[in-house]
């Protein structure tokens, strides 16, 4: 099909709008096909009122986005990561080229962030973002409203304290505002080279809150305990499936000789892990989060420290009292409250007898 370059842009926005109105989490297009979304059941899905798109169209898109530098870029690099703003809303994008030339993947960001309270976070949770030194994680596969639930945190330090909030971000989500707070939001390759670099110059920033997007590197990983050790109170995220095995994820992520150290540092600057995930709700047309919480006490400290971290499930699932709870707990609370089908709740479980 032929088309002008206006009239491309044109229905590349009309699919923007769409997405805004239904809150449809993500758009695929890609070369020699037609573009696709990702339903609120996790369901890929043509978008039959769209024509196939050649490589040039593609091209066109992502400059669009990324303007001219951005598109040289992506040629030179094969792939890039931005933030793209349209109208008042924002999406998260990825640029790729795979067998059939050029791929965007399109997230979109919600422009209201939503409240602690919108998003069922517990009052043990909300606690934790009282305290004014240490480390609390956010920690879930790729869409798991990860970002989301921090810049609520964020949002929920601005309008309650008086305090210096530094986010280190890749790409920059949410538009944080100043409430109560001061906040200085950095982007990498924008405004820092790395996260490590950031991490280590934010110490010299006057912070009392740093947010940092991902610890995905031991470097990062280091740098964010030794500012929770520090006197600062720090809230990242991990791709981890869940809380247990996120205490695994920063230990292993060091060689053998140096993983005592960082379990000591670990056992001592954690206060909390939240790892989620999202579901589809029964009828399909929204989702639902589910949690797994752990709350750094005397008895999970010491089991980080001697390394039997797997004994720390039996800790969680004993401690309900304060504030914590196993996943699979968390989904038989959906099951029994009909949110989720019986097909998600037998697919999620660890604890393949709560089947029974």
């Amino acid at each position: 099909m032929s088309i002008n370059k206006s009239e491309l842009i044109g229905k590349f926005h009309s699919l923007l709008e769409n997405m805004i109105k239904t809150q449809i989490p993500d758009i695929h297009i890609t070369s020699s096909s037609v573009p696709l979304i990702r339903k609120h059941d996790w369901d890929i899905e043509y978008i039959e009122e769209f024509w196939e798109l050649n490589k040039d169209d593609v091209g066109e898109i992502i400059k669009e986005m990324a303007w001219e530098d951005g598109f040289k870029y992506f040629i030179e690099n094969l792939e890039k990561d931005f933030s793209y703003t349209f109208g008042e809303a924002k999406f998260r994008v990825n640029i790729y080229n795979d067998a059939r030339w050029y791929s965007i993947a399109i997230r979109y960001i919600p422009v209201e962030i939503p409240s602690l309270e919108t998003l069922n976070i517990s009052k043990e949770v909300k606690n934790l973002l009282h305290k004014w030194k240490w480390l609390i994680l956010m920690t879930g596969p790729t869409w798991s409203w990860k970002s989301t639930t921090l810049a609520s945190m964020i949002d929920y330090i601005n309008q309650n304290f008086k305090k210096h909030i530094i986010t280190i971000e890749d790409p920059i989500e949410f538009n944080l505002k100043n409430n109560k707070c001061l906040i200085n939001q950095r982007e990498i390759w924008t405004h820092s080279e790395s996260f490590g670099r950031a991490i280590k110059s934010a110490l010299r920033e006057d912070p009392d809150v740093i947010m940092v997007w991902e610890m995905r590197d031991p470097e990062t990983i280091q740098a964010a305990l030794t500012l929770a050790e520090t006197g600062h109170l720090v809230l990242s995220t991990l791709h981890t499936n869940d809380t247990v095995q996120s205490i695994d994820r920063i230990i292993d992520s060091f060689p053998v000789w140096n993983q005592n150290q960082i379990r000591t540092q670990l056992a001592m600057s954690l206060i909390g892990i939240v790892s989620q995930i999202l579901l589809p709700k029964k009828e399909a047309t929204t989702r639902v989060v589910a949690r797994e919480i752990l709350i750094n006490n005397d008895a999970v400290r010491s089991l980080i420290v001697s390394g039997n971290i797997h004994q720390i499930y039996s800790i969680i699932e004993l401690s309900g009292s304060e504030g914590m709870i196993l996943m699979d707990k968390y989904l038989e609370m959906l099951f029994m409250k009909w949110f989720i089908t019986r097909e998600i709740f037998n697919s999620r479980i660890r604890d393949k007898d709560l089947v029974k």
